[in-house]
């Protein structure tokens, strides 16, 4: 399952991060990243999209290494770095921006 950021209408589906990801203090790691870049002058969209995607890129690369089943979250704060050089070498739009269907009534 993706990781989804709703903000208003919208919906932001992260295309980066994997199972192994589901470990104790992923979350955690998360909500630091978020706060990190709050702290450095991003709004908050920015920041949660922002995060999530370098989030999930780092997990990737952790587990390329270890294996899904043994990635902790440690793990995926060493390989942030490394995932940020990843988006700049890149040229394709890493998140998916869909507007959320209007319900009639």
């Amino acid at each position: 399952a993706h990781t989804m950021v709703l903000f208003g209408d919208s919906i932001y589906i992260n295309t980066t991060g994997n199972p192994g990801m589901a470990t104790a203090g992923s979350g955690d790691v998360l909500s630091g990243m978020i706060i990190g870049l709050l702290s450095q002058g991003y709004d908050v969209l920015l920041a949660s999209v922002f995060a999530v995607y370098l989030h999930g890129s780092a997990g990737n690369l952790a587990s390329q290494k270890l294996s899904y089943e043994a990635v902790m979250a440690g793990d995926i704060i060493s390989h942030i770095g490394e995932a940020y050089l990843e988006l700049f070498r890149q040229e394709e739009v890493p998140v998916e921006n869909q507007k959320t269907a209007q319900k009639k009534k």
